[in-house]
């Protein structure tokens, strides 16, 4: 590994310090490459691991084919989230956002592209960053953490925006709905982020055939965010739902997933299949363990968290499989679904260890990629 070894620690005790490293990890974020033929992983360390999905899936694979192509110290902390354009990787660390070009990250010694932090409210603030949401149709990213807001970045300027409907009204003076304002009035505007939740943000999801952004977060919350507008829409207090509510586990909301008018999300409360337009509960999963993601995928719901496995859920309720993985708890799930690589197409999970676990099918794990 390329992170730097304390001073203290002889050379010669290289090997332990790094097996300490090793058990002591933490995988909390993954992403695939727009090609789909390599996986990035990134840890507590703040590393980012770049792992050849081609070559450890060929028929001629060895156990080195396993290890990362190169690993790189991205962050000065954890590696909490990371997404991937269709040119670059993106991660996120305590207070700041780097990108990465893809073409460039196999090259050893591969220097960030760009760096950006969120106007936070004061210089002394640097909260973590839980989740990234890209948004293609607006080329933007949305980021969210420790702040307890959403801030939203125009992925082509790099400045953090919250776009409104407005027009000029001449003279300097702009036109906001029915408000004049003037340009010192505009540039408070323009930094303003989306606030609501009263907690850490833990995630996010988007509603694709719509500008609206889901987030959920450590206040028990999930809302409903339209981008038109920049307004809060929608809030569902999950945990005041009786046939929902865990008190014992808490009331944060860890996870959570769209697909039209349906959302699933989990945590402290049970993992529960909602009707959005209702704001109604229409299946609470059996599972009693804190649940950390989820994700819609075919006529299935996939979900992982304390524990080894992933489980696989019918829309019903019904538990079609638990497939054990080589970790104590997952935190991620990948689906490399990318058309240009179909030799690549797997699931892989990660979490409390130094491994990322690979299904080349939902039925099995096939084998593990490590740090």
């Amino acid at each position: 590994m390329e992170r730097a070894v304390p001073h203290a620690v002889p050379l010669g005790q290289m090997e332990v310090f790094q097996a300490l490293q090793r058990l002591h990890m933490t995988i909390f974020s993954q992403s695939v490459s727009p090609c789909g033929k390599f996986l990035a992983a990134g840890n507590n360390y703040g590393q980012i691991a770049i792992f050849s999905l081609s070559a450890a899936l060929s028929s001629e694979a060895k156990e080195e084919s396993k290890k990362p192509v190169v690993t790189f110290q991205a962050h000065d902390g954890p590696v909490y989230s990371m997404v991937s354009t269709d040119r670059h990787l993106l991660s996120a660390g305590d207070g700041e956002v780097k990108a990465w070009l893809w073409a460039e990250i196999l090259k050893k010694g591969c220097k960030e592209l760009w760096r950006r932090q969120p106007p936070y409210r004061t210089s002394l603030e640097v909260p973590e960053i839980n989740a990234l949401l890209l948004v293609p149709k607006e080329n933007s990213l949305i980021l969210a953490g420790g702040d307890c807001q959403l801030h939203t970045m125009d992925l082509e300027t790099g400045t953090f925006t919250v776009r409104r409907p407005w027009s000029w009204g001449g003279q300097g003076w702009m036109v906001v709905g029915s408000f004049f304002l003037d340009l010192l009035t505009l540039g408070f505007l323009l930094q303003r982020a989306l606030r609501g939740h009263t907690d850490y943000v833990h995630c996010l999801a988007l509603r694709e055939r719509s500008p609206e952004v889901l987030s959920g977060g450590e206040d028990g919350a999930v809302r409903l965010w339209d981008l038109r507008t920049a307004k809060e829409v929608q809030t569902i207090e999950v945990y005041k739902h009786e046939e929902c509510s865990r008190p014992h586990n808490g009331r944060w909301i860890s996870c959570l997933a769209t697909d039209s008018d349906w959302m699933v999300c989990g945590g402290g409360p049970a993992l529960t299949l909602w009707h959005l337009r209702s704001s109604t509960p229409t299946t609470i999963f059996p599972i009693r363990v804190p649940q950390k993601h989820v994700t819609f995928y075919q006529d299935l719901i996939l979900s992982a968290g304390q524990g080894r496995c992933v489980n696989q859920w019918q829309l019903s309720g019904e538990l079609k499989a638990q497939v054990p993985g080589s970790s104590p708890g997952l935190l991620s799930l990948s689906l490399n679904q990318q058309p240009a690589a179909p030799e690549c197409k797997v699931l892989t999970a990660a979490g409390n260890s130094s491994r990322v676990d690979v299904f080349t099918n939902l039925g099995y794990r096939a084998f593990s990629l490590s740090f």
